[in-house]
């Protein structure tokens, strides 16, 4: 009798283990599985395209995230910021996610105050306080990939927020609480 007691309790345990790993953060399982993240931007607006490493070994890379810092930046007024490093993680986990090696094509990254207020007088659909303006937001597309299914990946990323603009060919992601429109 004893030793099914003990053969339970260790089958109770094996399944708490299995649903907690199930439960974990697709960010904290991508982290242990890789020990380099690159990712490939094309700015639409500039025409640059940068390709950076920007995590390495368990540490952000510092040249890399200036790279995609700049290739990111707002390109009406030529200003950088250092954008939200889990925006550029929720990029990579996407296109994971995707299982692709491609590129993403940047509609808009990060915008100031300035740009921002200009786009929202001529656009009922640009956020007073976006998350554009705190360099945790991107607009992105990826060339072969339908725009559809692109926002079904993110979605079931289940992190951060994802709006879908088929209009406009793109679908928004930030690092804000997840939530969809």
């Amino acid at each position: 009798m004893l030793d099914l007691g003990l053969n339970r309790r260790k089958l109770l345990l094996g399944a708490g283990c299995l649903l907690t790993a199930g439960l974990m953060p697709q960010t904290a399982l991508a982290s242990r599985s890789t020990s380099s993240r690159e990712l490939v931007i094309h700015n639409l607006n500039t025409g640059e395209k940068v390709s950076a490493s920007y995590w390495e070994n368990g540490r952000y890379l510092k040249d890399g995230m200036a790279e995609l810092n700049h290739v990111l930046r707002d390109h009406r007024r030529n200003e950088v910021i250092d954008m939200d490093p889990h925006l550029f993680d929720q990029l990579f986990l996407l296109q994971h996610k995707l299982d692709r090696k491609g590129y993403f094509e940047l509609i808009s990254g990060y915008r100031s105050a300035q740009t921002n207020n200009s786009k929202r007088k001529v656009s009922r659909g640009v956020a007073k306080h976006s998350y554009h303006t705190l360099g945790q937001a991107v607009d992105v597309r990826v060339p072969g990939v339908a725009l559809n299914h692109l926002r079904q990946a993110a979605l079931q990323l289940q992190v951060g927020g994802v709006g879908y603009y088929p209009r406009d060919n793109f679908v928004h992601l930030d690092t804000g609480p997840i939530r969809h429109w």
